[in-house]
């Protein structure tokens, strides 16, 4: 195979408004490559001697694990720092948590709130910085939820996702701009207070109009899910905030439940239900059951028909958290470009 330089090397990801079509449709190959090999128990330590830095300002159960299994496959190590761990924002500025870690590990992945902290680390680290979640944008998800998107459906471009749930929140930003970009046709269904900002629906307009996709935003049940090949789920409640009665109130109408399949219309075949998780759609967690004992509710923004139901497609999406983000670190940290990969993974 013959090396050529790797145009990824160095960047950061901090949202996929900053990386073309072509860009993300390669993290989705190199993501199923990479998965390929690990099925095949083939060695891909593209990372050997690396030091990675685990910055979580938020809690997380994929985002943790998939950069620590992933840094390992690679040949990496990885090092987790919750809040207690360090004084980021605390006693020492970003900047300067920055230039300091910037200086001892070769990539930063930071989970936490403001997408500008997470962009002002970039900016001062000097070593590729991933964003794991912000309040704005959920990057590493997007290769993930493509990938997924991908092994169902053998492509991208043409393909109609529903993202139901709280249409201004990082999730539905991330696919209504990524979705665009690889030309997914995305629809958001959601109540009109809760439209997308003006913003991120100007960077979906511009990149509808290089991809030729379409993209759709609607309170209207049948309009958002008519004819729609993914019907996406999502928390109605978005960490650190604590607004359960506005948003029950606001959503219930919008809970996924197999009449919203029905409406869809569409062979078993060709559509799939999806979620970044956590989903709440019982009560055998802590929050399961306080919703149970303050509103009454079993089940939120999916019931568990549908989410144990032959449409559930949502434990293949969270594996692919791990293959997804290896992709994303060995593309920009590694040495090596590897322009083409296997054809013949299994789907």
């Amino acid at each position: 195979m013959n090396e050529i330089k790797n145009p990824f090397q160095g960047r950061s990801l901090l949202a996929m408004k900053d990386f073309t079509a072509d860009e993300i449709n390669y993290l989705v190959d190199f993501g199923e490559h990479l998965k390929y090999m690990k099925k095949h128990g083939i060695p891909h330590h593209y990372l050997e001697g690396k030091n990675i830095a685990l910055l979580f300002e938020k809690t997380s159960t994929r985002t943790r694990s998939s950069f620590v299994v992933a840094s390992h496959d690679l040949g990496a190590s990885a090092e987790f720092m919750s809040p207690a761990d360090m004084q980021l924002g605390n006693k020492e500025s970003i900047e300067d948590t920055a230039i300091v870690l910037g200086n001892f590990f070769d990539g930063i992945e930071y989970r936490g709130f403001a997408q500008a902290d997470v962009e002002e680390l970039a900016d001062k680290a000097g070593v590729p910085v991933w964003n794991g979640l912000s309040d704005k944008w959920h990057p590493t998800q997007m290769i993930a939820d493509f990938m997924t998107i991908k092994e169902k459906f053998g492509h991208l471009k043409g393909i109609d996702l529903t993202y139901v749930g709280d249409g201004r929140n990082n999730m539905a930003n991330s696919l209504l701009v990524a979705g665009s970009i690889v030309g997914i046709n995305v629809r958001l269904l959601t109540p009109k207070s809760l439209f997308p900002a003006d913003d991120v629906v100007e960077l979906a307009k511009k990149a509808c109009e290089k991809s030729g996709a379409k993209f759709t935003i609607t309170d209207d049940l049948e309009e958002g899910v008519k004819g729609t090949n993914v019907i996406y789920g999502d928390v109605w409640v978005s960490m650190g905030e604590n607004n359960w009665a506005d948003r029950i109130k606001l959503l219930k109408p919008y809970q996924i439940n197999m009449d919203m399949f029905k409406l869809a219309g569409m062979p078993d075949d060709e559509i799939i239900f999806m979620d970044c998780l956590p989903a709440f759609h019982d009560t055998n967690t802590k929050y399961g059951k306080e919703m149970k004992e303050k509103y009454g509710l079993d089940e939120m923004e999916v019931t568990d028909e549908v989410f144990r139901s032959k449409y559930a497609w949502q434990f293949e999406e969270a594996e692919n958290r791990m293959h997804s983000i290896k992709a994303i670190m060995a593309a920009t940290l590694g040495d090596l470009f590897i322009p083409t990969v296997h054809a013949d993974y299994e789907k």
